[in-house]
């Protein structure tokens, strides 16, 4: 094998050129590997960076090959001369080797310092490409989080963390106060923060639209050092960007306090900029989730509030939700429904329902039965039917809908009302005369009454007691109404409204009103006596009775109506039956009533009052015809009294009232409407009225 000689041997030269090749390229190339291990897109300038660096560095080494080949060069003269080779120096100018050497030493110092920048260059890529890798999976928790506190408090946090900021505050809009109040604040114990939204610098950059950076937050005549007072902070620089929706409405404000290491940047402020940017799609979807949520509980509280049957059904006809209405009309459990195929549900009679239903699917229109028979529980129901298709907006079937409207107890009332009303009142009603249909404006007489304590009297007795006393009661009271050719309006509860001079007018509307009210009062004592004998509790009512113009008509849908009357009479004269309780006495009618009233009657002023939901005062009276000589004695004599009193009453005379009125008591004791006023001439003599008396009461219940 041949011997091999130094000149075979790697050079110093070449040795240094793979040395420096390797660690010049290698960096970079691990740099590359790491920046794409993150499976992120590089932009245009990481890439621009990269490429630049290696060409820096292949400039750069091959600038250093030749360095090393003139150190090389110099080196070998150096060891000549040495030896004591001067010829040397003849064959190359050692003067001019050593400045170019210096030159290139020069450069070479120039090449380490670029490639040092490049170095901190990456550095500072690789921390940048870590924030935005935070910064996206901020944005993801952004689209996915539901509860919005969470998700602000970790957006500020985020905030302050990557901006190298003390603390961050979130400021939202209030329409209503116009004011800034804090949604999110850092810091021990920050209670909520308001202010207007027009002042300080949260307030400035709300109104303006633009983004606020301060240095020196003392400094700046916007801020208020108030506000370091009450929190017991120092504020030294403030940066504060609009948070605006997308409709380019701004909503609030974020500011950062206080950076660690020196002032705010342009490059923080872009970067709050997205931290708002990210706030305002957080409240915005936390909206439309609201939106959602409060639609979607609204859609079920209204289906489970309705009083027709829902049932949905999906497109292999499985029963998929029924509401409590359907339930009940039914007559089966959620468990019996739910999740029951319609085929196995909808079984014997019912079973045409499955083959409407069928027939709706192919034809993608909704179908009405009215008056349908449907069997439950062994009972026949009248029902109306109303079979609808579900469909997407594609218009592709979604499923179908049943909706049950049980009209059994309808029929029922239309039974009880022929009962109780004029056969022809009863026929206009049933056969839906197109005059009776349109509303019109007509003067009535209103009768309200009202069984006082029924409450406590149905929890006494209980719920079949009660309600055959009802029947009982109300069978009594209509056939008074019947007699003088009222109208039964309605039943309200234990209530009852009556109308004269609506469909069939008469001549003394007023009078047919009173004498009803008065025969009320005289068959229900009669009755009470009968109730007591048996050891039963007597019922009390009281009565209002008011004429007015009032709005009467059918009122209603094409499906469902009702023969009703509207309007402030009808108001006033449920305010008159209430207050029966606050007089103490059975029958109240209105100065229109008693103006109007062709015969004679034993009446008596009770006051001038403003009831609750009118503004102008209105004249009341109590009609007491229906006592005797030893439920009212000395009847004419308290009313003297009376009349005098209250003519002492509003002129504003307390003292002279107060005699006149124990004038009646001593007449009758048992006249608690004396009583009443005075205790109330008593309270104004003590508390005399701040504004000059006029004699009108003001009631403020119903």
């Amino acid at each position: 094998m041949a011997k091999r000689t130094q000149s075979d041997a790697p050079t110093l030269r070449q040795r240094s050129a793979v040395f420096f090749a390797l660690m010049t390229f290698l960096p970079l190339l691990l740099n590359l590997f790491i920046l794409f291990q993150y499976d992120l897109k590089l932009s245009r300038f990481v890439v621009f960076v990269l490429v630049g660096a290696m060409v820096i560095a292949g400039l750069g080494f091959l600038f250093l090959l030749k360095t090393l080949r003139e150190i090389t060069v110099l080196a070998k003269h150096f060891r000549k001369l040495a030896h004591g080779d001067y010829h040397t120096m003849k064959e190359h100018n050692v003067s001019n080797d050593l400045e170019e050497t210096a030159h290139i030493g020069n450069a070479f110092n120039s090449v380490l310092a670029d490639l040092k920048a490049h170095s901190q260059l990456v550095e500072q890529l690789k921390k940048s490409h870590g924030q935005e890798v935070e910064f996206l999976d901020l944005v993801s928790d952004v689209t996915s989080e539901i509860d919005l506190s969470v998700l602000l408090q970790r957006v500020m946090g985020e905030a302050t963390r990557m901006l190298n900021a003390e603390r961050a505050t979130l400021f939202l809009n209030d329409e209503k106060t116009d004011e800034l109040f804090s949604r999110v604040a850092q810091g021990d114990e920050i209670g909520e923060i308001r202010l207007p939204n027009h002042l300080g610098i949260a307030g400035s950059v709300f109104t303006s639209g633009n983004t606020v950076n301060i240095a020196h937050a003392y400094a700046d005549l916007r801020f208020n050092p108030e506000s370091d007072t009450q929190t017991a902070y120092f504020t030294r620089s403030i940066l504060c960007v609009p948070v605006v929706n997308r409709n380019g409405k701004t909503i609030g404000v974020t500011q950062v306090l206080n950076k660690l290491d020196g002032p705010f940047t342009e490059k923080d402020e872009l970067r709050l900029k997205a931290f708002a940017a990210q706030v305002s799609i957080g409240l915005q979807n936390a909206k439309l989730f609201d939106d959602i949520q409060c639609m979607q509980n609204y859609n079920e509280s209204m289906l489970e509030s309705m009083s027709n049957g829902v049932i949905t059904l999906d497109e292999e006809h499985t029963i998929i939700t029924c509401n409590a209405a359907a339930l009940r009309i039914m007559c089966v459990t959620p468990e019996d429904i739910l999740r029951c195929p319609a085929h196995d549900f909808f079984t014997d009679s019912n079973a045409w329902i499955l083959e409407k239903v069928r027939g709706v699917d192919e034809g993608h229109t909704q179908e009405v039965f009215m008056d349908a028979e449907l069997e439950f529980a062994g009972e026949r129901l009248s029902v109306n039917v109303t079979v609808l298709p579900l469909l997407s907006h594609e218009k592709k079937r979604l499923g179908s809908m049943i909706m049950l409207e049980d009209i059994s107890n309808e029929k029922r009332m239309k039974l009880t009302m022929s009962r109780y009303m004029d056969p022809t009142i009863s026929n206009q009603l049933l056969e839906g005369d197109k005059e009776f249909l349109i509303g019109k404006s007509v003067e009535a007489t209103i009768l309200f009454s009202d069984v006082r304590s029924f409450t406590l009297l149905t929890e006494a007795i209980g719920a079949q007691e009660a309600v055959a006393l009802l029947n009982e009661y109300f069978t009594i009271m209509v056939e008074c109404i019947q007699q003088e050719g009222g109208m039964l309006d309605k039943f309200i509860g234990d209530a009852i409204m009556a109308a004269f001079g609506t469909l069939m007018s008469h001549d003394d509307e007023e009078d047919r009103a009173v004498r009803t009210a008065i025969a009320m009062i005289t068959h229900l004592d009669a009755w009470n006596v009968g109730r007591t004998a048996f050891g039963q509790q007597p019922l009390e009512i009281g009565i209002g009775i008011n004429t007015d113009i009032v709005i009467s008509g059918n009122i209603g849908s094409p499906k469902r109506m009702d023969y009703t009357l509207i309007g402030d009479g009808v108001n006033l004269a449920a305010r008159l039956e209430s207050a029966c309780k606050y007089y103490s006495t059975r029958i109240l009618i209105s100065e229109n009533t008693k103006r109007k009233l062709r015969g004679t009657y034993r009446l008596r002023h009770v006051d001038r009052v403003v009831v609750k939901g009118k503004t102008g005062p209105v004249g009341v009276y109590e009609v007491l015809d229906y006592h005797t000589d030893e439920t009212f004695p000395n009847l004419m004599d308290v009313v003297g009294y009376f009349r005098e009193g209250m003519g002492r009453y509003q002129s504003g005379d307390w003292t002279e009232a107060i005699q006149a009125f124990e004038k009646a008591l001593i007449a009758h004791p048992g006249d608690k409407l004396s009583r009443t006023y005075i205790e109330r001439c008593e309270h104004l003599r003590a508390h005399p009225p701040e504004e000059a008396w006029n004699g009108v009461w003001v009631m403020t219940s119903k």
